[in-house]
């Protein structure tokens, strides 16, 4: 009690932040954002892009799926950045980008935002103005992950596993005990849409990946520090926005990801849209923009007309 008392309250409540949210690695931890002032043209304190791209050498026996998961993020998200780079035998001494910085998916609902076109989830904890953001699994054609406004409607660890009426005769199996061979890991978020959770993975390669029946996974580190955080209740919302513009120190940037699953028949003129009739389009290199619209990396690109 000693230390408390020799901090302001202000100072007390960031070293609790820190403490409890922030983590050293490249793809961890709780980032500060502001989404921009709607009242403005231009809102130069915008804060919308999180994190920082970090770098890393390949080494003899390394897979671009090691490197994924040791940064924290999907295979998609390395797959995308290097699509000409054998995943399973990248050459060593490759010098790699780690795309560790992300655009925030606009929201008024907060709590869960998941958008499924890049395979993320961000957690906004907006009392103390910081986010949180982990890859995912999703649904894999067929078993599209559903769009919509839900919440948490259970919290359980260990979960057993209602298998669909249609896998129970490939299973031989109603209900899946827990264990090594339950695909929904040791934690399960159930949403308020029958059927559908977010869970963890006995398979974390899949993270990522089109792999589930439409539920959302997690690496087994996240959804453990996830689960600790969400209480019932919490606002889930699932999004599909393959094209994000963000904004930070008072420049303007996109992040672009495939339409995996084709629902934008054009992503050039998608993404020109979204930038169409704004107070702030003539601040735009439309050329740059346009080359991160047919790249399409997911990585944010600074598209600021200098």
């Amino acid at each position: 009690m000693i230390f408390f008392r020799r901090f302001s309250p202000i100072m007390t409540l960031l070293f609790i932040i820190s403490f409890f949210y922030l983590e050293p690695a490249w793809g961890s931890g709780a980032y500060p954002y502001r989404f921009p002032d709607p009242k403005l043209g231009f809102d130069p304190q915008a804060n919308t892009v999180i994190g920082v791209p970090g770098e890393y050498v390949t080494r003899k026996k390394d897979t671009l799926l090691d490197v994924a998961r040791d940064n924290d993020l999907g295979f998609n998200e390395m797959g995308d950045l290097y699509p000409e780079v054998d995943p399973w035998i990248p050459p060593e001494g490759t010098r790699l980008i780690i795309p560790t910085q992300w655009i925030l998916p606009t929201t008024a609902k907060y709590g869960i935002v998941i958008n499924i076109a890049e395979m993320r989830l961000f957690y906004f904890i907006k009392s103390i103005g910081l986010v949180r953001t982990y890859p995912i699994g999703i649904g894999d054609e067929g078993w599209f992950s559903p769009l919509g406004s839900f919440h948490v409607a259970q919290k359980r660890k260990h979960p057993a596993w209602y298998i669909p009426r249609s896998l129970q005769e490939k299973y031989q199996m109603k209900v899946m005990p827990p264990g090594p061979e339950n695909p929904l890991g040791d934690y399960w978020l159930g949403l308020s849409i029958a059927g559908y959770g977010i869970h963890g993975t006995n398979f974390p390669w899949a993270i990522g990946r089109l792999v589930t029946h439409g539920c959302i996974r997690l690496y087994p580190e996240d959804i453990e520090k996830l689960f600790s955080l969400i209480s019932l209740k919490t606002p889930v919302e699932m999004i599909y926005e393959p094209v994000k513009i963000g904004f930070r120190q008072g420049r303007i940037f996109s992040e672009v990801h495939p339409d995996i699953y084709g629902k934008v028949s054009d992503l050039v003129e998608y993404g020109l849209a979204k930038v169409r009739g704004k107070r702030w389009e003539d601040r735009v290199d439309l050329d740059l923009f346009s080359l991160s619209l047919r790249e399409a990396k997911g990585l944010p690109v600074d598209i600021t007309k200098n």
